[in-house]
């Protein structure tokens, strides 16, 4: 018996090439409205599906395969002799093959403004419902979703005419993933029109495309892989273009997406250096390579095997100080040649490239716990100075309060406790990660040494107690930023009085987990 292949198509991509290794292995090929007549335009003989359905398209091509002769010969079990006769009896040929990607919905509502007609119009209903019942009788039916798929196909074709079980086993899992896909895409876009307007629905869909598999996770007896929201082009470590070096490992990407997202909060010349998902140094400058130079500076020993970030372009100068440094990855919106060209010799070196240093306000905070996951709204909180409140008698210096915004961006990329000691837009000492602030204090100070004196501290939530204030007020420091909002605020400020220090409440906390 002659096979048959139904082939139609949004993206047209490479469907000639298939369909002419079809026509050659004598299969009948069925298509519809463009993808029938691009084959035409071919020589491709081609069957249209209204010939097969006795039905024209109608409705604009809203309706055209949903058809029992389509779907009958799609799902027909090939070993059932009830299914054959029955088929037999109703004139439905079986269709072998189904090669079929949907209507761009996603690509259209991406666009910056789309009607809502134009959004209807790119929901496919009878792609979905052909992928369905193809990939449900995977057993002799092969159903093919992605371009990417049609070299493995031919060559089957050619070689057998016809295509492996092992082969329609592995598009039917994909067929579904498409499908499932799809349709979150389109639920997400519904809830976002239609919905209570709520951030977070009642169901959540998720939806992301996996980037590659990992070669372990955090340690080599956990498996990994990086996936992608596609919804979402700012820049970032998933977006970046990978120049050179090793694979990027699981560690990596964390590492590489706090370090981008920290200097992405910074409009003047900023390098962060990270280690653990924890800066060593931060600084800005006039230039990047002064930023640099002053971030690397502020914590060299941690910075053994770090993760570094530029928000300018990297320079020849950075380039020739990394040279003899032990770095694991470099983020940056560009290289200058002469920079590329030293960095190139360090081979290891994974260096990576964004577009630039765009942030967004889209995409959601998503943590996975057993049997759940929780989910906010990312961190971007801004300061805004008019809105910090003196409480001491000691009013902050207008270089003080410079730094104060500056250790206000940093703190939020520290894991808590964090306590933050900055001067000359630099961090000279930091406390992350403790189980008690005083813990982080007195590490932060430890870190800063002589370099405290004359510095700012920033914490990322309220001092519960006084012994905090007194250890960072040991090593010389000037003046505190905090949220504020301890039962025990009173006698905080009195420490601060009692050392001479200014310090300022934002009423923002700045936890992170």
């Amino acid at each position: 018996m002659k096979r048959r292949a139904l082939l139609s198509v949004s993206d047209k991509q490479g469907i000639v090439d298939l369909a002419k290794v079809l026509q050659q292995a004598n299969y009948e090929i069925l298509s519809t409205g463009g993808t029938a007549a691009l084959l035409k335009q071919h020589n491709i003989p081609v069957t249209d599906v209204a010939a097969v359905t006795g039905f024209p398209e109608m409705m604009d091509g809203r309706v055209k395969t949903l058809h029992p002769k389509i779907h009958g010969g799609l799902l027909a079990l090939r070993e059932n002799k009830k299914h054959l006769d029955e088929a037999q009896q109703q004139g439905i040929g079986l269709i072998d093959m189904v090669v079929v990607n949907l209507y761009p919905f996603e690509k259209t509502v991406a666009k910056e403004y789309v009607e809502m007609h134009e959004a209807i119009e790119n929901i496919d209903i009878g792609g979905p419902s052909m992928i369905r019942s193809a990939a449900k009788n995977y057993s002799s039916v092969a159903v093919v979703v992605d371009p990417f798929d049609y070299s493995k196909i031919q060559a089957e074709i050619t070689a057998s005419g016809t295509t492996s079980l092992a082969t329609r086993e592995q598009l039917a899992r994909k067929a579904f993933a498409r499908t499932a896909n799809y349709d979150a895409k389109i639920h997400a876009f519904f809830e976002e029109k239609f919905g209570e307007k709520k951030r977070f629905p009642e169901t959540c869909l998720l939806s992301y495309d996996k980037l590659m598999d990992l070669r372990y996770g955090a340690n080599p007896h956990q498996e990994a892989a990086v996936y992608k929201d596609k919804s979402i082009n700012e820049d970032c470590s998933i977006t970046a273009e990978q120049l050179q070096g090793k694979q990027l490992s699981y560690n990596n990407f964390l590492d590489v997406d706090n370090a981008f997202e920290l200097v992405k909060e910074f409009d003047e010349p900023t390098a962060a250096v990270i280690k653990h998902t924890n800066p060593c140094g931060v600084a800005s400058r006039s230039t990047i390579t002064e930023a640099f130079h002053a971030a690397y500076a502020a914590d060299s020993l941690s910075a053994f095997g770090g993760v570094v970030a530029l928000n300018r372009p990297c320079t020849k100068a950075i380039a020739e100080q990394m040279k003899n440094v032990f770095l694991e990855v470099v983020i940056a919106p560009g290289y200058d040649p002469e920079a590329l060209g030293i960095l190139r010799e360090k081979k290891n070196l994974r260096l990576l490239k964004t577009k630039g240093v765009e942030r967004s306000d889209k995409g959601m905070d998503v943590k996975t716990i057993v049997g759940g996951l929780l989910m906010q709204s990312r961190d971007l909180a801004v300061l805004d100075t008019h809105n910090m409140k003196t409480v001491t008698q000691k009013e902050p210096t207008p270089e003080e309060i410079e730094d104060m915004v500056f250790a206000f961006k940093v703190t939020k990329h520290v894991k808590s406790n964090a306590v933050i000691f900055v001067k000359n837009k630099t961090t000279v000492g930091i406390g992350a990660g403790q189980m008690s602030r005083v813990d982080s204090s007195m590490i932060a100070v430890r870190k800063a040494g002589e370099k405290a004196k004359g510095a700012i501290v920033c914490s990322d939530a309220f001092f519960p107690f006084r012994d905090g204030v007194d250890e960072v007020a040991k090593s010389g420091v000037t003046a505190i930023i905090q949220p504020g909002g301890s039962i025990r605020d009173a006698e905080v400020i009195q420490a601060a009085d009692e050392h001479g220090i200014a310090m300022v409440f934002t009423g923002i906390r700045l936890f992170l987990h």
